[in-house]
């Protein structure tokens, strides 16, 4: 199972409308999406994570919280595409190449051999897995 969330998620809860449009356009369901904030999965009774990926570049340098269970943790920089001054077009276009960039990633992750995501070695395969494009 795949979480998603942020260190400064939404105020109103909502995810980003060219966000929802992108996934919807790719065929991924949005129904129940909400934005939310990590802090909602370091909780005691959040669900098990095996692998925390931070993407966006300003989560880089952040104070992720203590994750139980302490999961294996990757950095993936990828500029946030609602950031600056550009229009909807470029903005659109830049969610999409983010999309497809992440895409591509979590296919190189799926598809490593067992030994290279056993417990002991996952988090050395997906920061590895940070170098590719």
């Amino acid at each position: 199972m795949a979480y998603s969330a942020g260190s400064q998620p939404r105020e109103n809860a909502r995810p980003n409308p060219l966000a929802l449009e992108t996934l919807t356009a790719e065929g991924i369901p949005i129904a129940g999406l909400r934005s939310k904030s990590w802090e909602e999965f370091a909780r005691p009774d959040a669900p098990p994570m095996d692998l925390v990926i931070t993407v966006c570049d300003n989560a880089a340098g952040e104070a992720c919280p203590l994750w139980p269970g302490r999961p294996a943790k990757a950095h993936w920089s990828y500029a946030d595409p609602s950031a600056g001054d550009a229009g909807e077009a470029d903005k659109r276009r830049a969610f999409a190449l983010t999309l497809q960039a992440i895409r591509r990633r979590l296919e190189e992750l799926i598809a490593l051999p067992d030994d290279a995501v056993a417990p002991d070695r996952l988090e050395q395969s997906a920061r590895k897995l940070a170098s590719t494009q």
